[in-house]
């Protein structure tokens, strides 16, 4: 039996290739300095623990409602209020960041949809517009990573359905200032667009705080969780909210979550609620402290964009290397974990350094990557 034609045809819309190459490279290596994964590398706090286990010997073991713990969402939507004036949002508990992000594409994309993609990008993106029969629109923002409102007003066209912002950014760091996202607000609002703004990362803003469109625009679908900022990647929580005029679309979310993922985890829902009150401004304050580390190390070297959030930066590769999967490849070499930008970009000009490690690992890594570019 020919296995080609027994896969669905979408399998053919994802190419794992970069990836699976720097970790075969990497397989090899006994004790890599790894700049290469997007894991914190603080663990869960304690308050947070605790809840989930007592939750768990409390009994809420079962399923939740569909869209979420009622408490968790009680709370989430005081939340919401608080932090971008919205009065009545509806709010959907997910599976993951990544599981509200494919509710959403479910729900929206039709194939022959036209989704506007800034270039470097969340890898999951692109593959799961492409899985769907959608296209991705790219918006280059090399080599600053800013994103004017009118780069965002030249792609839109007729067949545009939806706008994704990713601030902080995972490649690039990149902190989107509110004057673009205005701009950004006002060229959906002209066109009736509506905007999914993935704000992971936003507890991580290390010179200002984060500004968000959904402070300017109704029609965003705002999309944040509990992965990076607490640890909790192992956790699978995260969540979704509208205004009232995006109540429709929430509401077909929900209703292909009951028969995909049916609910995110019962226990981790109640330690959400303890997470949403857990400090964790020192953990932020140490990863602003790495994030200067790898550029103040690196920007003699290479060319590189200080990070705003995050903890990620996207370094040029150097002019002597044909690609920066060939500098990516010698970095492995030299036992060094980074990923080539190819996997997040239509170009493979960058690399993805990762600063969610040690310092003395921070350190250890630059040391080497400068002698490379030298």
């Amino acid at each position: 039996m020919d296995m080609q034609n027994v896969l669905a045809d979408r399998t053919a819309a994802i190419d794992a290739s970069g990836i699976r190459k720097v970790f075969a490279l990497a397989a090899s290596l006994k004790d890599p300095i790894n700049l290469s994964i997007g894991l914190p590398d603080f663990d869960v706090p304690e308050p947070i623990k605790e809840r989930a286990i007592k939750a768990v010997q409390d009994g809420a073991n079962r399923y939740s409602q569909t869209n979420g713990d009622a408490e968790l969402l009680t709370k989430l939507q005081g939340l919401v209020k608080e932090d971008y004036g919205w009065n009545d949002p509806e709010v959907l508990v997910t599976s993951g960041v990544s599981g509200a992000l494919q509710l959403i594409f479910m729900s929206l994309i039709n194939p022959g949809d036209e989704v506007i993609v800034p270039d470097p990008y969340f890898v999951i993106y692109k593959h799961m517009i492409n899985m769907l029969g959608g296209k991705c629109v790219f918006v280059d923002t090399y080599p600053d990573f800013k994103l004017p409102a009118q780069k965002v007003a030249d792609a839109i066209t007729p067949k545009t359905k939806l706008i994704i912002l990713n601030s902080p950014s995972n490649p690039t760091g990149t902190v989107y200032s509110d004057e673009d996202l205005r701009g950004i607000a006002e060229v959906a609002e002209k066109n009736g667009t509506i905007v999914m703004s993935d704000e992971i990362y936003d507890a991580f803003c290390y010179d200002e705080p984060c500004p968000s469109i959904a402070n300017h625009y109704d029609k965003t679908i705002l999309v944040k969780g509990f992965s990076k900022a607490y640890a909790m990647t192992g956790w699978r929580l995260g969540y979704a909210a509208v205004k009232p005029v995006l109540k429709p679309v929430l509401e077909e979310m929900i209703k292909i979550q009951q028969y995909t993922f049916v609910c995110a985890p019962t226990p981790f829902q109640k330690a959400a609620i303890t997470a949403i009150d857990t400090d964790i401004s020192g953990y932020v304050a140490d990863y602003k402290v790495k994030r200067d580390l790898v550029y103040e190390g690196l920007k003699d070297d290479f060319e590189l964009v200080k990070s705003g959030g995050a903890f990620y930066t996207f370094v040029k590769a150097p002019d002597s290397y044909d690609s920066a999967t060939a500098f990516v490849e010698k970095a492995i070499e030299n036992n060094v974990l980074i990923i080539p930008g190819n996997v997040f970009s239509e170009k493979d000009t960058h690399f993805r350094i990762s600063y969610a490690t040690t310092n003395d690992k921070i350190k250890q890594g630059l040391d080497i990557l400068r002698s490379l570019a030298k």
